[in-house]
């Protein structure tokens, strides 16, 4: 027992400081992923709902392509796939010199695209859910479509799509653990060279599970308030 507080103790003789460092990193790139994933969602679902065939045919390949892909490969895809081009393209300008994408940057943006490939679909179902007189009493007022969309279809858009965006966010949480294999100092990676280090594995990978229960647990609790919120009007009435 007192081997095991020593090893998750903070300090030089534990890997307390690197774990809770994990913890930071998985949480920031969930946050940071997350208005991306939200707002390329939305314009997803708006081109899919989109008069123009040109935009559903565009929306459409996209949210197919990365929703049946496996996110570990959208990852690689981006992150090595991303170095490649970028390094073509510096070539092609006459710059000699090596880049490398940052695995934070990769991950947020191969995450982004999954996230927002599942987000367009609870954004379009949302969209089928507010009846069109909505829409015709915003132009009934005299608002133009932009200020009828932000201002009439928008707060019921989010209350509707909200369960379905609570569990997206609880997929992104966990799927955050992929982008350790492209060198990410997350939760995942760090128990994992802890568990090498010590060998430990059941141990550090139990506090793993731990860290992401916990997270999932603290998320649940802030989407059931945020929920809660968004419905305070029906409440009322």
């Amino acid at each position: 027992m007192n081997e095991a507080l020593t090893l998750l103790s903070f300090g030089p003789e534990g890997w307390g400081d690197e774990i809770a460092w994990g913890v930071v990193v998985t949480v920031c790139l969930a946050i940071v992923t997350l208005p991306f994933g939200l707002f390329l969602g939305f314009l997803i679902a708006l081109a899919k709902k989109s008069s123009e065939p040109s935009l559903r045919l565009a929306a459409n390949i996209y949210t197919t392509l990365f929703r049946g892909l496996p996110e570990l490969l959208t990852l690689f895809l981006v992150y090595f796939g991303l170095q490649i081009a970028i390094q073509v393209l510096l070539k092609m300008a006459g710059f000699d010199f090596y880049f490398e994408v940052n695995s934070f940057v990769a991950g947020v943006i191969a995450l982004s695209f999954v996230f927002s490939s599942y987000a367009s679909e609870a954004f379009l179902s949302a969209f089928r859910g507010i009846p069109q007189g909505q829409y015709e009493g915003g132009y009934a007022l005299g608002l133009s479509k932009g200020k009828t969309l932000r201002l009439v279809v928008l707060p019921q858009l989010i209350r509707l799509a909200l369960p379905a965006l609570g569990n997206s966010w609880l997929v992104l949480l966990k799927d955050t653990s992929l982008v350790s294999v492209v060198g990410l100092s997350d939760v995942m990676r760090q128990s994992g060279i802890a568990a090498r280090v010590t060998k430990e594995p059941f141990m550090f990978f139990g506090i793993a599970c731990l860290i992401y229960l916990v997270l999932a647990m603290i998320s649940s609790t802030g989407l059931v308030r945020i929920e809660r919120w968004s419905k305070r009007g029906d409440t009322a009435r």
